[in-house]
């Protein structure tokens, strides 16, 4: 079994109507887990104090969010990536923050506890936040915080994030620390945000080689992406041992997403879930923390969701959804939204390029195997 984590406030972590990140994406997910007959009843986490941000974010940027907050306006936001298209400024966005870091902290804490070995924090993966700024609809870094936590208990934490994009805030607050190993398979930074994650930022100091990328060419397909996860990820774990998996889980890597052009099916999605908690078992003492994070097609984020909850409890994947659910989110849902749980055979459109897109990802491995192999020896 696995612990549940989610509260209704964090439905307040809204950047509005027209932003991508929105919040109807957790409930068409609670909603489809009890249409598919659920009982979902997640654990109510506290929020994170402002002593748990202080552990990874600079006092000033805090205090320019709490400010902005309050409405106090500030002509040095922008300085701090707040009020952007990216970060607007929200009232209650500190404390909408805060719960999501809070559930993702509470989920560490059942971890290093030993109450729990697997735990699925339903919201959270806010990756890209940094140490003084906010940055991709990010505004605290639960991720970091977490791992923070692990690291003050402790313990060696290896992160792995399958967002779309790079998973640049996690890294770059760890890049100098040998007690976290940050894996990260993305489209490359070099057609998208956030332009970071190559293969020769391998970390620094005495973490030479604990910061691992696989970018990824765009229409990357599922069969060479689990290829590319295959050749570095349990070989990485392998090599460093960690006490704990910590996973950002985001969904944008489906063909659908419209902020990327990764081209995995949800039948590559399950087949990377169960390898990722295979890995766990084996690699990480069992014990592994998955948030989500990116997903902004509406068809497709519940589904790929689903998969994972359903992937985390050793439960069944049914054929089709709930005719209930897809009528009550039609209008989100669009008519091509089918009513199979996993897209149809026909779905993924045809992607020139396959062979040259095959060589250049095997080519970016094996460069990067090998930089890895001489710094692990």
């Amino acid at each position: 079994m696995a612990a549940l984590i989610h509260r209704p406030e964090y439905a307040g972590y809204d950047f509005g109507p027209e932003h991508p990140f929105t919040p109807a994406r957790l409930e068409m997910l609670l909603d489809l887990l009890r249409a598919l007959g659920q009982d979902v009843h997640p654990i109510a986490a506290p929020a994170a104090t402002r002593e748990d941000i202080l552990s990874v974010h600079d006092g000033a940027y805090v205090a320019m969010v709490e400010a902005l907050d309050r409405g106090q306006p500030d002509p040095e936001a922008e300085r701090f990536g707040l009020g952007t298209p990216d970060n607007p400024i929200f009232p209650g966005m500190d404390l909408a923050a805060r719960w999501l870091v809070g559930g993702t902290l509470h989920g560490a804490r059942l971890l290093m506890a030993g109450q729990e070995r697997r735990v699925l924090q339903l919201g959270g993966g806010l990756h890209h936040a940094q140490r003084n700024h906010a940055a991709g609809f990010c505004l605290y870094n639960d991720l970091a915080v977490a791992i923070q936590a692990f690291v003050a208990h402790g313990w060696r934490v290896a992160y792995l994030d399958i967002d779309l994009h790079h998973g640049d805030g996690v890294q770059d607050l760890f890049y100098g620390n040998d007690r976290v190993l940050t894996l990260s398979l993305h489209e490359s930074g070099h057609y998208l945000y956030p332009g970071t994650g190559h293969i020769q930022d391998l970390g620094s100091g005495s973490a030479r080689g604990l910061s691992v990328n696989i970018p990824l060419e765009p229409f990357t397909e599922g069969g060479d992406y689990l290829e590319a996860f295959d050749a570095v990820v349990p070989r990485a774990l392998a090599w460093f041992a960690p006490d704990v998996l910590v996973v950002q889980a985001g969904a944008d890597a489906h063909f659908a997403d419209p902020l990327g052009d990764l081209a995995l099916t949800t039948q590559a999605f399950q087949a990377l879930y169960q390898r990722i908690f295979e890995l766990a078992d084996t690699q990480a003492r069992g014990r592994v923390l998955l948030t989500l994070g990116g997903g902004y097609e509406a068809q497709v984020v519940a589904r790929v969701w689903a998969i994972l909850y359903l992937t985390c409890l050793g439960l069944p994947l049914p054929e089709r959804l709930p005719d209930a659910w897809l009528d009550r989110w039609r209008p989100l849902l669009g008519p091509e939204i089918g009513r199979e749980l996993h897209d149809p055979a026909s779905a993924l459109p045809d992607l020139p390029g396959r062979e040259a897109r095959t060589r250049r990802n095997r080519d970016v491995v094996s460069r990067l195997l090998d930089s890895l192999h001489r710094l692990w020896i």
